[in-house]
């Protein structure tokens, strides 16, 4: 039996391939494109922000020819997470306007032809081997580049079987093979991912330059190398260029992408054009008249007056974003752990908290941030956690709050919830609230968050400048340990 070369893998890859249903994109109306278009803008941002910060590497390209528009490539750690990263795609606006042309899925690989040595006696390895191994295993995607991908397999056929060939005469030929690669040296970038067992083909091969006449020209030579021209079978072959989330629209309109520096301002497809660079675009807040902000602002004074925090403009601005989740608890804390920890590589990241309610319902996940567009952002990566049901406060769910910072002193923490309990049911009894509910840290149990809910703007601040409100303030510095602090949320 011939022996099989070992190999060791890094990893996957999604290829997923649009193309757009031109004639539904015209005939849709304008708001309905706008919103489709941030939306596809704030999930691609997501998912290069995220993986710029965790393990893998994404991109978008628009591809040239019929066989597709878009290109979509993911590079992730687990096959479980290009899973979901594909069903997230699906329920963005934009979807609905695309349908998927072909997708492709492998997994980074290097083998013993590479280097036999890497798999039978590893420490004695160069630091330059382990380096390039590594860039083979998890491999990044250029910033300014062109793209091809095609799948091939090695024939196995009556005098040209691959497989039947003893493994010193497949290594000299895949020496050969990369000694023609080796000329494209700082041309192209490739990516050799195994598909055997996990697609159609026995490998994708994706290779990246910054001129399309070198990826033209590396395949070519190569087909004359016996490695390719005996034992190659190549399957359709994709070409586009890459170009950034913000040009989603520059894209959709037929005009050139990347979009030019100079265009960007002309035209109004760079970040700050349509906002794409605040991730998910807030149009609640958009539509709010002068008499609302202007109602926020004396309510706000009059909160500051008790010293009590409410938003901006009194200096401590915080930004917070609240999702509920019926996950199971153990499970939810484990993922947002990981998801806080690559948060933490924003200096505007404040924390990001999981809290189970005192009663019935489900857990929330709040994460505060420094800055609004670091908190939209944060929120497309929130919407992946597991058992996502609703934000905290939605738009249909009237007008709301979340009061932050309840830190109670321990001795005081009995007294805290009962009181709350208290204070809901009066609650309870007002005209215009929907419901208010407590929640607690589940890292401090001496931490909690307040989700109040009314009709509208004006039945909740009436409750703030009640004196119910304010002896309830008052009681509460003698129990809580920090500054309470409410955000409004449209």
């Amino acid at each position: 039996m011939i022996d099989a070369p070992e190999t060791d893998e890094g990893w996957f890859a999604l290829h997923d391939f649009r193309t757009v249903d031109w004639d539904a994109w015209r005939d849709a109306p304008e708001r309905d494109r706008e919103t489709a278009i941030e939306d596809a803008a704030a999930f691609q941002k997501h998912r290069e922000a995220l993986a710029r910060s965790d393990a893998g590497d994404s991109a978008v390209f628009s591809v040239t020819g019929s066989k597709a528009d878009l290109l979509f490539v993911h590079f992730r750690e687990t096959l479980d997470e290009l899973d979901r990263i594909q069903r997230s795609f699906e329920q963005t606006e934009f979807a609905a306007y695309t349908e998927r042309a072909h997708s492709y899925v492998s997994v980074s690989e290097v083998s013993g032809y590479v280097s036999d040595e890497y798999f039978t006696n590893p420490e004695e390895v160069d630091d330059g081997l382990k380096n390039y191994i590594e860039g083979k295993l998890t491999p990044e995607i250029p910033d300014d580049t062109y793209v091809s991908f095609y799948p091939m397999s090695k024939r196995r056929q009556p005098g040209q079987n691959w497989y039947d060939l003893d493994f010193e005469e497949r290594a000299d030929l895949m020496a050969g093979h990369g000694d023609v690669g080796r000329e494209y040296a700082g041309k192209i970038k490739q990516v050799i991912a195994s598909s055997v067992g996990l697609d159609d083909w026995e490998w994708g091969v994706t290779l990246f330059g910054d001129d399309p006449t070198d990826i033209k020209d590396i395949v070519y030579e190569m087909r004359f190398d016996e490695a390719s021209s005996k034992y190659g079978e190549f399957g359709d072959f994709y070409v586009g260029r890459r170009f950034p989330p913000a040009d989603f629209d520059a894209f959709l309109a037929g005009e050139e992408v990347p979009t030019p520096d100079d265009a960007a301002h002309d035209h109004g497809h760079g970040e700050s054009a349509h906002g794409h660079d605040d991730g998910h675009h807030d149009h609640a807040t958009e539509e709010r008249d002068d008499g609302d902000e202007a109602g926020e602002e004396a309510l706000r004074d009059e909160l500051a007056d008790l010293d009590v925090y409410a938003g901006k403009p009194h200096g401590e601005d915080v930004y917070a974003v609240g999702l509920y989740s019926d996950a199971d608890l153990a499970d939810l804390e484990s993922e947002v752990a990981d998801l806080a920890e690559s948060f933490d590589h924003y200096d505007t990241h404040v924390e990001t908290t999981v809290y189970e309610p005192t009663g019935e319902g489900a857990a929330a996940v709040v994460s505060l941030w420094d800055t609004q567009s670091a908190a939209d952002t944060a929120a497309g990566f929130l919407n992946d956690l597991p058992g996502i049901t609703s934000k905290v406060a939605e738009s249909e769910d009237g007008w709301g709050t979340m009061g932050m910072f309840y830190t109670v002193k321990p001795e005081h923490r009995d007294d805290f919830v009962e009181k709350f309990d208290a204070v809901g049911d009066a609650l309870a009894g007002i005209d215009g609230h929907r419901q208010t509910r407590l929640l607690q840290d589940t890292d401090d149990e001496n931490a909690f968050f307040i989700d109040s809910r009314w009709d509208s703007q004006e039945a909740a601040t009436g409750f703030f400048r009640s004196d119910a409100f304010r002896d309830t303030v008052q009681w509460g510095r003698d129990v809580l340990a920090d500054r309470p602090r409410h955000v409004f949320l449209a």
